[in-house]
């Protein structure tokens, strides 16, 4: 027999995530070299070794202490008859689908709860102290931040009755996503506008990385772009044009802030509190025109 979709993902796990998550990443840091959007202020060693290092610790740790991964716990959600969608008896192809939509919402939603909550905002500030963003920057995430965000995602997969391959999916088109919109891509303005329809652009999405809290308050998506819309978090464009404004965070400036063992102590220094939920963004006019 022919194998099934569900049944050829399931089996190529391995070789799909590493083959996604390389492969984009060559892509996209190659495009952004060739077509940069921002004069970047520091070069790449320094910050590449520090950004794919925080992800090298934050894997092997995960690892250690969680006895397992969304794949595994939707596996074994689905033997034991657990979660709305097992209980229902939900087709594949459309259990399928409203996983990939629930859990993306599930991530905005996460994404402004780590803006919101002071001790969780701590973690997060970390992603948003890179002073410079392009393709690594989407993977720069604190391990603590990824083993609770991994926690989560468990939880809902759970809940859901999610099937594991339609959880593989959404992880792949996840981290591909995040590292196409943190690139430093300059996109032609016709092709940016109709894909934000859709999907996170870079200019959607580097607008969240603004010095000005406001702007941080807003664009929180990082795959599909409609959540923003729909619950009032989107800033088409930064107040100062994506050539002036000023990415990262004012404490953490510093050329020793970026080093990767500093990186890992951010959460626990530093006086500011998190960021006013309720602020609105400072981009009244809302026509998606590129300053």
């Amino acid at each position: 027999m022919p194998e099934t979709f569900d049944n050829w993902i399931l089996s190529h796990e391995s070789t799909l995530r590493f083959l996604m998550f390389a492969g984009v990443l060559f892509v996209m840091s190659s495009l952004e070299t060739m077509w940069p959007r921002r004069e970047r202020m520091r070069g790449r060693a320094r910050r590449w070794f520090a950004n794919i290092g925080v992800v090298v610790i934050a894997s092997s740790l995960a690892r250690v202490i969680l006895p397992l991964f969304p794949v595994g716990a939707a596996l074994w959600a689905e033997a034991q008859g657990y979660g709305a969608m097992n209980a229902l008896a939900v087709p594949s192809a459309v259990a399928g689908f409203a996983t990939i939509i629930l859990l993306d919402l599930a991530i905005y939603a996460q994404h402004v709860v780590f803006h919101q909550v002071p001790v969780l905002w701590r973690l997060h500030r970390m992603h948003h102290t890179d002073v410079d963003l392009d393709a690594t920057s989407g993977i720069r995430f604190h391990p603590v931040e990824i083993i609770l965000s991994i926690a989560i995602k468990i939880a809902l997969v759970i809940a859901l009755g999610a099937p594991a391959w339609a959880v593989i999916v959404f992880e792949v088109m996840l981290n591909a996503t995040s590292i196409f919109n943190h690139a430093n891509l300059k996109l032609p303005l016709g092709l940016d506008r109709v894909l934000r329809l859709v999907i996170v652009t870079p200019d959607f999405h580097r607008v969240h990385h603004s010095v000005l809290m406001p702007e941080t308050n807003s664009n929180y998506g990082f795959n599909l772009s409609v959540w923003d819309r729909v619950f009032g978090t989107y800033t088409p464009q930064p107040a100062g044009g994506h050539d002036g404004m000023t990415v990262g965070q004012d404490e953490f400036r510093g050329e020793i802030d970026q080093r990767l063992d500093k990186l890992l102590v951010q959460p626990f220094v530093g006086q500011r509190s998190a960021p006013n939920i309720h602020a609105k963004p400072p981009c009244e006019n809302k026509q998606d025109s590129r300053p």
